[in-house]
């Protein structure tokens, strides 16, 4: 058996596809006593210039906009804001009515590791997906690396998913769309999570996941990280389509004990909402989403102090987060599709931030990020795309310094 899969799997990346939406199998071989493999991928190169102020001085967090002096001005080929893909899918035969599933998904990027280095090519390779899962009409159960529930629906929903969006400074394996724009970065994450059957449209997850540091002072993740979703879609008549959601997260860790650290053995917690609603109809689709919480970071959910924005404060104190991104998109023929989205993620100052400022210092949180995007799309055929696209963003600290960009990315994607 283990030979066959060999065979099927080499015999797979040799087919000529016949290419379709991404996440749908572009071919499918069967083998012996039921089994199946199939793949489906993505490939995806964007040339994007991007034109950044310099960043303001001082003791303030880093950006993704910021760069050394000689990096304010910057070109580059690479993917967008999802990486290339190439993923394939194993299915098991149907047993007593369940069907069991397996993905791997590869993320490739396409750029040199450093850009400045023609040989260095060694791109980033993300194995951001490896579960399994068995559905039948008790609902579905899937357990390995997936994407995360919170806040998965606003980047899916997100038009520059599968575009550029906002172009970060070099060294970056992808783009970031509306991350830090818009919403947080969800994840790829190990979980085990149970999803109801389709009860007449709406859908229930919840999930139990590994745990993540809530910033560089937890000593301990001895709990797991609980995420939920709620979803809802449906049909109209006429053919509108209606989607709304609402997603959750909830994790506690203890601080260390270590000397000079705040709030010493104490208790930090994350805790956010998010939620959305999104309508199609007659070529024009409407979105809008949001999320708010503690905790939570600027950047990436959990984020910690991994991209100097931390969840927590220097007394140790959870800061609050909200954003929200609204977005139109319209097609103007079946091939061409224009859009436009603006978002904004913002951090309220703390007490402990106020006081720090309040003296004379110069240490200055992140207040707000915000970025609005218009692009133009075309389908060449049923699995070419090309892309134009424009994206302005803006930091803004909580002292009113500010750095903003200018970005132009001009791709093309390619599906089976």
């Amino acid at each position: 058996m283990r030979n066959r899969l060999i065979s099927m799997l080499t015999a797979a990346m040799l087919l000529t596809a016949t290419a379709i939406t991404p996440a749908e199998a572009a071919f499918v071989i069967g083998g012996e006593n039921g089994w199946q493999l199939s793949t489906d991928g993505i490939v995806d190169v964007f040339s994007v210039y991007q034109s950044t102020s310099p960043k303001p001085s001082g003791d303030r967090f880093t950006t993704f906009l910021s760069g050394s002096p000689d990096q304010f001005q910057n070109f580059g080929v690479k993917v967008g804001l999802l990486p290339s893909l190439i993923a394939f899918n194993i299915k098991a035969p149907t047993v007593n009515g369940v069907d069991s599933n397996v993905r791997v998904g590869i993320y490739p990027s396409i750029q040199n590791k450093n850009q400045d280095t023609r040989f260095e090519v060694n791109p980033n390779i993300d194995f951001r997906e490896f579960y399994y899962t068995a559905k039948g009409t008790y609902g579905e159960l899937l357990a390995g690396r997936a994407l995360n529930l919170y806040q998965a629906k606003n980047i899916l929903t997100d038009m520059t998913l599968l575009t550029a969006g906002v172009v970060p400074a070099p060294g970056t394996s992808t783009t970031l769309g509306h991350i830090g724009y818009g919403y947080l970065y969800t994840n790829f994450g190990p979980q085990i999570r149970y999803t109801t059957p389709d009860l007449n449209g709406v859908k229930v997850a919840f999930s139990v996941n590994e745990p993540y540091k809530i910033s560089s002072d937890t000593a301990k993740t001895n709990t797991p990280r609980l995420e939920t979703e709620i979803s809802y879609a449906t049909v109209l008549n006429g053919g509108t389509t209606l989607q709304a959601w609402a997603s959750g997260l909830f994790e506690t860790a203890t601080r260390s004990k270590a000397a000079g650290v705040a709030r010493p053995g104490e208790q930090n917690q994350s805790i956010g909402g998010a939620a959305g609603i999104e309508a199609g109809f007659s070529g024009v689709d409407l979105m809008a989403s949001g999320y708010a919480g503690e905790g939570l970071g600027m950047i990436s959910a959990q984020d910690g102090d991994a991209f100097g924005s931390s969840s927590t404060d220097a007394a140790g104190k959870e800061r609050t987060h909200f954003g929200f991104l609204v977005q139109a998109t319209y097609k103007l023929t079946p091939d061409i599709k224009i859009g436009a989205n603006y978002g904004q993620n913002r951090q309220v100052e703390s007490d402990d931030d106020k006081t720090k400022r309040g003296v004379g210092g110069s240490f200055s949180p992140m207040k707000k990020q915000e970025a609005a995007v218009g692009m133009v799309t075309y389908n060449f055929n049923k699995f070419t795309q090309f892309i134009v696209e424009y994206a302005y963003a803006q930091n803004t600290w909580h002292d009113r310094a500010t750095q903003h960009s200018n970005s132009v990315a001009i791709g093309t994607m390619f599906y089976w």
